[in-house]
């Protein structure tokens, strides 16, 4: 048993850029941080690419895999890349899932639903494309593409690319025994994609929209964009939801006897869609119509949950988590955030896994976010969480704690550049709060980010004279990995990452790191 408690704090979306253009990090007041970085030991680790599991040093990183690998230590394979190895394998085209989709929709229409773009994040448009050629391939005739649309993790205005793309590629494929059009879209943060129930209103309006047939409609998914960027400027994620139509009626309304594929790879944002048609006991709103469908997610969203009941490509089998070694040996852990990241510290953090390892050791607190938009209050929850942390960490009944402050990732997805620096002071005001707590039990404290976005708000300029243009996605710059009340010395390696993180904890618990993780940031 360690005799000093350990808590580690996760900055989401904080991280380490030498350039002022657009860093609301440099900008924001943040004594604090600014004294641990400057007295304490510290390094930069990479939390993107490669060193999370993802398919190049290119991909930017994410809250989901960076919870991933800072909890067990080790890189899997993920998302993309775990979509990419499948479908290149054609494993993915030999699931009896993928089978049965296509043999249900034989007389009906097989429909995609999902993020269309190539961020990487949440979906890639190259999956979908392999999917529909697959489709033809396996003699399904009609394809619909429900489009939600981007501008969060790609350039904020530059919806018409990825339509223009897809819409070329159906080109190609139609013929008189096939045809692929979109049928439906919307922005991202508007209709489909909410996560951890915050705003069911957003699933709804999704399922009005592709399902029932039910909204604004247009020509064309060009003309729906175009539209209402004229009339209010609206970007990408925040579009109204649409409906094609033709001759006066949608093109793709999901009917009895369709198939339905939701694209989307990450989690977070595919369950609460998964949910409404997956649960017949479904109460989270009134569905109106429910068509008799097999659905499938592009993965299983949550195992323990089976969300969705069918899905196409297996996720990683993730083991020797921390929290399963540190329960073996008797360490009792405390978790908290609010709703935005909940489920980053809990689910995320213990191996893609709902349930806990050992109920008696393990505490989770979620702190219900606002639904509002997070630039109207960048301060989120920040002390909310910060008082029930001190309470916990000053109770003595925990010896390791965790916590993420969603602020600096989920502010700074607005591109409202003033907001994210006030979110990411708020951030810092409470770590000086926790670092207070953690002085009173003689503990120790970890200070770290899962990936950065706070710290490049503007699109880099084409032109001297161009506009300032929101960047809205996450970066690929280092993360700060801080450690405060521990006179210890860290290796200093370009390689070293969030999966090096586990192994440092253990080793300031006084628990030997588990064999199959990577090793300490500590130099022995």
């Amino acid at each position: 048993m360690s005799k000093r408690p350990v808590v580690l704090v996760v900055m989401d979306g904080i991280g380490i850029n030498e350039s002022e253009f657009g860093n609301a990090v440099k900008k924001a007041y943040t004594p604090t941080l600014d004294q641990l970085w400057e007295t304490c030991p510290h390094a930069e680790i990479k939390a993107h690419g490669l060193a999370v599991g993802l398919p190049s040093d290119g991909d930017m990183g994410n809250s989901e895999v960076g919870h991933n690998a800072l909890g067990c230590g080790q890189i899997y394979s993920q998302g993309a890349k775990l979509v990419n190895e499948n479908i290149e394998s054609g494993e993915i085209f030999k699931n009896p899932t993928w089978e049965g989709l296509v043999k249900n929709c034989i007389n009906g229409k097989m429909h995609f639903i999902g993020l269309l773009s190539d961020g990487n994040v949440h979906s890639h448009i190259n999956h979908l494309k392999a999917l529909m050629k697959q489709a033809k391939a396996d003699g399904v005739k009609e394809v619909r593409i429900h489009a939600l649309l981007d501008g969060r993790d790609v350039p904020e205005t530059s919806a018409l690319l990825y339509v223009e793309d897809i819409e070329n590629f159906m080109a190609e494929l139609n013929d008189d025994n096939f045809h692929a059009c979109i049928a439906s879209g919307g922005g991202r943060m508007t209709i489909t994609m909410d996560r951890y129930e915050a705003n069911w209103d957003m699933v709804e309006q999704g399922w009005k929209t592709h399902v029932l047939g039910e909204g604004r409609t247009f020509a064309s998914a060009t003309e729906a964009i175009e539209t209402y960027r004229a009339e209010s400027g609206v970007v990408d994620q925040d579009l109204p939801g649409f409906v094609i139509t033709k001759d006066g009626a949608p093109v793709g309304t999901i009917e009895d006897g369709d198939s339905v594929v939701l694209f989307n790879f990450r989690g977070d944002r595919a369950q609460e869609i998964s949910l409404a048609f997956d649960r017949e006991d479904f109460d989270k709103f009134d569905r109106v119509r429910v068509p008799n469908v097999m659905f499938a997610g592009m993965l299983q969203y949550d195992a323990d949950l089976n969300i969705p009941y069918n899905f196409l490509t297996y996720p990683p089998k993730i083991q020797y988590t921390l929290t399963e070694e540190l329960c073996k040996h008797g360490i009792r852990e405390y978790a908290i955030s609010e709703t935005q990241k909940y489920g980053h510290v809990t689910y995320f953090w213990n191996g893609n896994r709902s349930e806990k390892i050992d109920a008696t050791l393990e505490t989770y607190e979620e702190v219900k976010s606002d639904v509002v938009p997070f630039d109207q209050r960048p301060w989120m929850k920040a002390a909310e969480i910060t008082d029930k942390l001190v309470a916990a960490i000053e109770s003595g009944n925990y010896d390791f704690l965790r916590t993420n402050y969603p602020n600096g990732d989920m502010v700074g997805h607005t591109g409202n550049f003033e907001a994210t620096v006030i979110g990411v002071e708020s951030v810092d005001l409470q770590l000086a709060r926790v670092m207070k707590a953690v002085d009173k039990v003689n503990g120790i404290l970890l200070v770290t980010a899962d990936h950065g976005n706070a710290d490049e708000m503007y699109e880099k300029k084409k032109k001297e004279d161009a506009p300032l243009k929101a960047k809205t996605s996450h970066t690929l710059n280092k993360v700060p990995f801080i450690v405060y009340g521990a006179d210890v010395e860290l290796k200093q390696d370009e390689n070293l990452g969030l999966s090096n993180v586990a192994s440092t904890v253990a080793d300031l618990l006084e628990v030997a790191p588990n064999e199959h993780w990577n090793e300490s940031l500590i130099k022995k």
